[in-house]
């Protein structure tokens, strides 16, 4: 959390989270997840990971140009990259939570066991939890991407 002046002499936490993820590509569930947050934090930095992995459709480059396009208009969104372990970025960026998008009981598991260890090497770090909204709780971007590839439509979901 980042200090912000308010009135007078007080000062308030500013409330931050990171989004971290390939978003890879950043789908209609991303984004429902990054507006339902900034009703409760200040400030969303949507993290895009380089994830040496994956088989990354689009370069970090492109999925950060995409992503400052979609928040063009939305100046509480700050895109961003990040090479490494994901707490280490946390840290440099001040913030103290972690936000994750959660669609079945089949991302709770790896997403609960990623929490524990973020927090095991930074006990400063929580991690949040929002459940997709039912429109995309079935959309993946490995999902859009294997659509895609087949010649199927994914207009409504990226």
């Amino acid at each position: 959390m980042t200090k912000r002046k308010m009135k007078g002499d007080q000062t308030m936490m500013e409330r931050v989270a990171i989004y971290p993820g390939s978003f890879d590509p950043l789908t209609y569930g991303h984004i429902d997840i990054v507006e339902r947050a900034l009703e409760i934090f200040d400030r969303v930095i949507l993290a895009i990971a380089h994830d040496a992995e994956k088989k990354p459709l689009f370069t970090v480059q492109e999925r950060v140009e995409m992503a400052n396009l979609i928040f063009k208009d939305t100046p509480k969104v700050i895109v961003d990259s990040f090479k490494g372990l994901l707490v280490n970025y946390v840290e440099k960026t001040n913030a103290r939570v972690i936000l994750r998008g959660l669609r079945a009981t089949s991302d709770f598991e790896y997403e609960f066991h990623m929490a524990s260890m973020n927090r095991s090497l930074s006990v400063h770090l929580d991690t949040l939890f929002m459940m997709t909204s039912k429109d995309y709780f079935f959309v993946s971007s490995r999902t859009i991407k294997e659509v895609a590839k087949l010649g199927g439509t994914v207009e409504g979901l990226v």
